[in-house]
């Protein structure tokens, strides 16, 4: 727990190389497929792109991924169109989260594939498991609409539940509010102590790129002696779970 909490004020910082290049399909040992353009491996880690740009990606550890398979399906679009984006926009400023925590919970989930389904039979881009689908309205977990609107809904939830303490929620999130509450906080399962540290650190990562450009356009606007008032957004530093909130 500890070691975690240290990860709510770190960044991932990758010096990647260049891996490989084409549309494969990386099998994870979880069970979980993830279609990508191209892939770099930096240290312990690999970063799936999952489109022509590199806007899109997913990190996943090395270690998970069970093998790569050329991929011998018809091209599709990338499910994270500008549509996608507006859908999470929109779900975040409903429920008051930021939508780059949305983003990185979707990255850690299902790499932004909207037909996933895990071995426990979670669903769709946000994972929601059936019975909770159900619960909260979810009508079709297959379409990102509803989905998104689901999985922001019960996240807010969780994050209430656990008076906005992050690591809590995402660890209820990913192993269920029973296991939070059985061991007081994350539960000693890999899986879940792994999947709460990656979100952790791409949130961190989206938060450091943003007070980055907040840093340059005000250095850019004293240069040319135009007085800029920085935004309120969220920086990176996360000294207080309340931050994911708005």
């Amino acid at each position: 727990m500890k070691r975690l909490g240290q990860l709510v004020l770190g960044v991932l910082v990758l010096g990647a190389s260049l891996f490989a290049a084409g549309a494969d399909i990386a099998v994870l040992r979880n069970g979980f497929s993830i279609r990508h353009e191209r892939r770099e491996i930096a240290g312990s880690v690999t970063r799936l792109y999952l489109g022509a740009d590199t806007n899109g990606y997913v990190d996943v550890p090395t270690a998970d991924i069970e093998s790569f398979e050329q991929d011998i399906s018809a091209p599709a679009a990338t499910p994270r169109s500008q549509s996608v984006n507006d859908v999470i926009n929109a779900a975040s400023g409903r429920y008051h989260l930021d939508p780059d925590l949305i983003n990185s919970v979707i990255h850690a989930e299902s790499g932004f594939n909207p037909r996933a389904v895990s071995p426990k039979g979670a669903q769709g881009l946000m994972q929601l498991m059936p019975r909770t689908a159900s619960r909260l309205g979810v009508a079709n977990s297959f379409d990102p609409g509803d989905n998104l609107e689901g999985g922001t809904r019960y996240l807010r939830e969780l994050l209430e539940r656990y008076n906005f303490d992050l690591i809590k929620a995402l660890a209820a999130y990913n192993a269920g509010p029973g296991r939070v509450e059985q061991y007081h906080g994350v539960p000693p399962y890999y899986e879940t102590q792994a999947y709460v540290a990656r979100i952790i650190r791409d949130f961190n990562r989206k938060k450091l790129a943003e007070r980055k450009a907040i840093a340059a356009k005000s250095t850019g606007s004293q240069k040319s002696h135009t007085q800029h008032t920085p935004t309120g957004k969220q920086t990176a530093s996360l000294e207080t779970a309340q931050q994911a909130s708005r």
